[in-house]
């Protein structure tokens, strides 16, 4: 696994978390969507990837909010994609130096919790 491709999953497993302590202050359910391919065909090999999880969802009731997901590894321009259900919001972000990038611009906790807080209140509203 090249470096930038360590980075990219390190950051993955970072927005998991973030998606985790979301549900856990807004009352949505966190819910793990698939395992990587390579993963679940894998047979008795070691698996060198941070986390099995490659794709997961926020939902409200019993319908996805956010579904985000990351790119598997045979693919060559990794990233990770997040989308908002029920319209046309969606991100391509990928790793840089510190963490992940919506363009150039850094992908935070905050910038998270700000799109969800919008589409939870989009949905109430």
């Amino acid at each position: 696994m090249s470096h930038n491709d360590a980075r990219l999953y390190g950051c993955w497993v970072e927005l998991l978390a973030w998606m985790q302590d979301y549900a856990t202050f807004s009352g949505l359910d966190y819910a793990k969507v698939s395992d990587f391919p390579d993963y679940i065909y894998r047979m008795e090999r070691p698996y060198d990837l941070p986390t099995t999880t490659a794709s997961a969802s926020l939902n409200q009731g019993t319908q996805p909010l956010l579904v985000a997901s990351v790119s598997p590894r045979h693919v060559d321009l990794k990233s990770v994609q997040l989308r908002l259900m029920g319209g046309s919001k969606h991100w391509h972000l990928h790793a840089g130096e510190q963490g992940l990038l919506e363009g150039k611009r850094p992908f935070t906790r905050q910038r998270l919790h700000a799109l969800l807080d919008g589409a939870v209140q989009g949905k109430a509203g």
